[in-house]
């Protein structure tokens, strides 16, 4: 017979989250199976995580039924990544912006990527960016590159490479990957090779293997084979 949740006092969940795999993974089941929708959301994670990511959604959608945000923005993602369910752009960018709209961080980091790609809604980048630098106050470290990759380039603003430096360093303190490669291309340009190279070790060290092959690229056509390698 399973035991009810709510039979478990505070210190009683407390020491099954602490304790073995097993007992922790069962009592999210457990959790996620009576309801709760923090339980869903990451029990839905733990399966997407392990290769069942048509369970995954499923669990995901259960918990943004109940207002989830951050089960919501995973709706988001399992459509626009085809996770455990057909590609659907517009579906996803709908999901992102209803969880951007009620205060998600990290919904509005990705509802202003797909404003700025045009993905699944109309392009439009100065819309991009005011998402971006709310999540930015917020604490969000990628979408702080994206604000600084906006004042480089010059997108929806003027050109401000200081603005942007001063975005790059700190999501590269906050530990993102692409803020860090960034920090490291600054600091090349201004001729600071050793402070650079412990970036990119940084950068190099917590991306994706596709980035990294696009960093030696990167270092390769700029001058800098010896980094590369």
């Amino acid at each position: 017979m399973t035991e009810s949740l709510d039979a478990l006092t505070r210190d009683q969940v407390a020491a099954r989250l602490s304790g073995s795999p097993w007992e922790r993974v069962t009592l999210i089941r457990q959790g996620a199976e009576g309801g709760v929708a923090e339980a869903q959301a990451v029990w839905a994670q733990m399966l997407l995580d392990r290769g069942e990511p048509e369970q995954g959604f499923s669990w995901f959608n259960k918990a943004a039924a109940q207002g989830h945000l951050m089960a919501l923005n995973m709706v988001g993602r399992c459509y626009d990544l085809g996770w455990g369910t057909r590609v659907d752009k517009a579906r996803a960018a709908e999901c992102f912006g209803v969880a951007a709209t009620r205060g998600l961080d990290w919904a509005m980091y990705n509802y202003g990527t797909a404003l700025a790609l045009g993905e699944g809604v109309a392009e439009d980048k100065a819309a991009a960016l005011a998402w971006f630098e709310k999540a930015a106050a917020l604490g969000n470290v990628k979408a702080v590159n994206h604000v600084g990759s906006f004042h480089e380039d010059g997108w929806v603003v003027p050109r401000d490479m200081a603005r942007a430096a001063e975005c790059y360093a700190k999501a590269a303190e906050g530990g993102d990957f692409r803020g860090a490669f960034n920090h490291a291309r600054m600091l090349l340009g201004d001729g600071c090779v050793g402070e650079a190279r412990e970036w990119l070790g940084k950068a190099l060290a917590t991306g994706t293997p596709a980035f990294r092959e696009k960093v030696s690229a990167w270092l390769r056509e700029n001058g800098h084979e010896a980094l590369a390698a």
